[in-house]
């Protein structure tokens, strides 16, 4: 490539904003060259490199803007591990169908049986097939939601709650709300029924739910927005973590 050639990339490039064409536009008109491909073959394959790499941008961010405290992919999930999740009612979340017709996801099971690395695995397949995601755990939820409403801008964040594709919801049972708090769930559950999904993960099961929202028409009112045509998984009682110390113990010993 000329001097002239590559300053005019430069600025052509610059301008139509593909910064991965002004990067790899030089390697692949020499691999051209060298392969003897024609003019449209290059163009393709360098029009091509950069629809790819600003795709991954795009994943990378929607990952980012999801806020996973870590990540978890559900092809890692250890279903010989827990039985009692099913390898085909993972298969049919995987495709993200439900997410199509606003179906909620319910994850019950004790501490330790897999609830948030399957939450989490289903907002990164989530992320994968374009959708927006927002995780977040239930105390962190509400004390959004309280600040907000104390400073008037609740609407607003409740409107922001409402587009996002998949709300990922951990940690339901480890901290009680009072009345308030429920109140302001509700706001949220109410915005996205039967619109949007919420996938939610709770170490207790529904009878139970009473004891973490005190008000009882509040409980049956979030009971019935998280269920109604949900998914619902158990990952059962015994503890991965605790299963897999045991294992490397006996192991050592």
């Amino acid at each position: 490539m000329s001097d002239a050639a590559l300053a005019s990339l430069d600025l052509t490039t610059r301008s139509l904003r593909l910064p991965t064409v002004k990067r790899l536009g030089p390697r692949l008109a020499e691999e051209a060259t060298r392969r003897r491909q024609g003019h449209l073959d290059f163009l393709a394959a360098v029009l091509s490199a950069e629809v790819d790499e600003r795709d991954e941008r795009r994943r990378m961010r929607r990952v980012k803007d999801a806020g996973f405290p870590r990540t978890k992919l559900l092809a890692d999930f250890d279903l010989d591990q827990s039985p009692s999740v099913s390898a085909g009612a993972l298969g049919a979340l995987v495709s993200g169908t439900y997410l199509d017709r606003g179906e909620p996801v319910v994850l019950l099971g004790d501490s330790g049986t897999g609830k948030s690395h399957l939450l989490i695995g289903l907002g990164m397949a989530a992320c994968e097939q374009g959708r927006s995601v927002r995780y977040v755990t239930l105390s962190a939820l509400v004390n959004e939601l309280v600040e907000a409403a104390d400073e008037r801008r609740l609407s607003k964040l409740v409107a922001r709650y409402g587009r996002v594709e998949l709300l990922l919801l951990d940690e339901l049972g480890y901290v009680k709300l009072d009345t308030r708090g429920a109140e302001l769930l509700f706001q949220i559950l109410t915005e996205r029924e039967e619109k949007s999904s919420v996938a939610t993960a709770s170490n207790l099961p529904f009878s139970e739910w009473g004891k973490v929202i005190s008000d009882a028409r509040l409980v049956a009112a979030i009971v019935d927005r998280l269920t109604f045509n949900a998914h619902i998984i158990e990952t059962g009682t015994e503890s991965y973590r605790l299963k897999s110390t045991r294992a490397r113990r006996t192991r050592s010993s």
